[in-house]
């Protein structure tokens, strides 16, 4: 089988005197949706970094598609490949529109005319379920419609070139924040961008696999098929979604139950 292949073997990565990933190793094959579990400050959000190239490990190897990735690299090197990251806190550019925002990346890199990105903003919103928000900025937005919004710019693409939606997309904590009914809807949402799904327009999507950051139990239901739970900066246990709240090992069955017992200490 084809895969996608992120790849990560004995990975090291610390911030001053703080080690923070200690000798994290995982595969994710094409395809997959695979959430990052584990206490705070364990290192979720640092994997993520290191997979889209924004941080580059102290130690060990990550391959993607088969190829190492040295250093802080853009994804140029590695054809017909692009990684989208939606940020725990949208990210968005408070002094820029929501079109602006959806579309920063075509307007700074891309041929195409204003015409034409402005009309594919509009179709990229309403697969994320918005209509009508182009011409608003980012503080006349819900928290749950501004998750919204970075899904839509993290998937947008110039269809002018060659170049495939992203077939990696990484959330960071996406329900952050989010009422129940709002983290439902996010959480559809990365369903149905996901290839195996469909957009809100009906039509099939293309991405090829994602990994979700997220302390919320709805999420792990919801949103991915097999888990990684890290803790103290190693992957401790993965397993199917179904198998989280059944496993006998004591940390995840204390992740699980919220208790106050166990070796999770704070």
């Amino acid at each position: 089988m084809d895969l996608l292949q992120p790849n990560s073997l004995n990975v090291y990565k610390s911030f001053g005197e703080k080690d923070i990933l200690r000798g994290v190793s995982f595969k994710i094959r094409h395809g997959e949706a695979v959430g990052i579990i584990g206490p705070s400050g364990t290192g979720k959000s640092t994997i993520l970094k290191i997979i889209a190239g924004l941080l580059a490990p102290d130690r060990g190897e990550v391959y993607i598609h088969g190829k190492k990735r040295d250093g802080l690299i853009s994804d140029e090197g590695i054809s017909g490949l692009r990684i989208g990251l939606v940020f725990q806190s949208a990210a968005l550019f408070d002094s820029l529109t929501v079109r602006e925002n959806v579309g920063f990346l075509l307007y700074e890199n891309s041929s195409m005319s204003e015409e034409q990105i402005a009309e594919l903003v509009t179709e990229t919103l309403a697969q994320v379920g918005l209509k009508g928000v182009e011409d608003r900025l980012p503080s006349e937005l819900s928290g749950g419609m501004k998750k919204r919004v970075a899904l839509a710019r993290s998937i947008i693409f110039d269809t002018t070139n060659e170049t495939i939606e992203p077939e990696v997309l990484l959330y960071d904590e996406p329900t952050a924040g989010l009422d129940p009914i709002a983290s439902t809807v996010v959480e559809d949402l990365i369903r149905s961008v996901h290839m195996k799904g469909e957009d809100a327009l009906g039509k099939p999507e293309k991405i090829a696999s994602y990994v979700v950051v997220t302390h919320q139990h709805s999420t792990i239901r919801r949103a991915v098929d097999r888990l990684l739970f890290l803790h103290e900066g190693k992957v401790v246990w993965q397993g199917m979604t179904d198998e989280f709240m059944t496993s006998a090992n004591p940390i995840v069955q204390q992740f699980a139950s919220g208790s106050l017992d166990g070796p999770i200490k704070y």
